[in-house]
């Protein structure tokens, strides 16, 4: 049954889907630029067969996870002369249900993605926080993957990954990089760190910052003289700014925004959006810049002024997602509807292309 699964893995990657759903009583559906569609050449998919399917690629503690732990099992899976897949299985209704994400070879050099200028400086810092953030299937750890690529191209350092689980494969060349996944080389992200930091890093990657230990962890190794790199799933740098401060207990906020403010570097949001009929996606993205003026507003605790510094920081490399966006839209990339549907403030956007107000 593992050529059944790999087939359609191959079939999905050959199509150009990004995520490949198998799910009971339908056809495999696969994720091509942001829309569903049903993989071509493949019937309903029963019950039977998918835990069939599935079961024989889980290891014997993967099994166990899955059913005496009713635990979601993340972790990579490989199809030979095809590629990386990073796999999502869980339970659902009466059987099992799964999602792969397919993963290239290498990973996307900075200006083939369309990150902004700025994000190759952040990537040259040699201490503080950087945060990538943005909604599931944003693309924020293709991001990190190719800030990583860019460093082993152009710098000697010592990088250290925590995953969950580990996605690209990086080859030594200008940097030493070590990976380390989360549940098969550490506990967690938050032990993982701790002993980073007595590996001689220059620069810390944690895959996701999804809890108040990991973030704590995170502040304090950005502290300490080295550069992290870290995503989140916010919408917006403000956004991100409040969450990593509101996942600390009220007693302790104070001194949060103390440290955020002192280590923060920038954070970059951004969105995939489809291209203008046509296929593919294009990043659109929103990038704050910590100045002293904004360590001074994060430790007072005005986020919500944070809008006016995007608007006005163009000369730091800021940008609003609004303004990029716009951009797109007004190079014929996006279509409108897509430009309005995934701004921030639709009130903002719509004065910036010059719309009238909605009814």
């Amino acid at each position: 049954m593992e050529v059944v699964l790999d087939s359609m893995l191959e079939e999905a990657a050959k199509e150009g889907g990004s995520d490949l759903h198998i799910l009971p009583d339908n056809p495999p559906i696969v994720r091509m630029y942001g829309k569903l569609k049903r993989l071509k050449g493949y019937g309903v998919l029963t019950g039977a067969l998918i835990e069939h399917m599935l079961n024989n690629v889980l290891t014997e503690i993967q099994h166990k996870k899955l059913y005496e732990n009713k635990e979601e099992l993340d972790f990579s899976y490989n199809v030979k002369g095809v590629g990386r897949f990073r796999a999502c299985v869980f339970l659902e209704r009466d059987s099992m249900g799964a999602v792969f994400r397919y993963i290239p070879d290498r990973p996307i050099d900075l200006e083939g993605l369309g990150v902004p200028l700025k994000m190759k400086e952040f990537a040259n810092y040699r201490q503080g926080l950087i945060i990538v953030t943005g909604p599931s299937g944003s693309g924020k750890t293709t991001t990190l993957a190719s800030v990583i690529e860019y460093i082993n191209n152009s710098r000697n350092a010592h990088i250290i990954t925590v995953e969950e689980p580990i996605e690209y494969i990086f080859k030594n060349k200008n940097s030493i990089i070590r990976q380390r996944e989360v549940g098969i080389h550490t506990q967690s992200f938050y032990h993982a760190l701790h002993s980073t930091l007595r590996q001689d890093p220059d620069i810390v990657v944690v895959g996701e910052m999804r809890d108040q230990a990991t973030i704590r962890a995170v502040l304090e190794a950005s502290e300490t003289g080295h550069m992290v790199f870290s995503t989140l799933h916010t919408n917006n740098a403000a956004d991100t700014i409040t969450r990593v401060i509101d996942v600390f207990p009220a007693e302790e906020q104070n001194q949060v925004r103390y440290q955020l403010s002192s280590v923060l570097v920038g954070i970059f949001a951004q969105l995939l959006i489809p291209k203008r009929g046509g296929k593919g996606l294009v990043l659109a993205s929103e990038v704050l810049v910590v100045t002293t003026a904004l360590r001074k507003l994060i430790r007072s605790g005005q986020i919500h002024q944070i809008r006016n510094f995007l608007d006005t920081g163009e000369e730091h490399g800021m940008i609003s997602m609004e303004q990029s966006l716009k951009n797109l839209y007004e190079t014929n990339k996006i279509t409108l509807d897509d430009a309005l549907a995934n701004a921030t403030d639709i009130k903002i956007m719509r004065d910036l292309l010059g719309l009238q107000p909605e009814d």
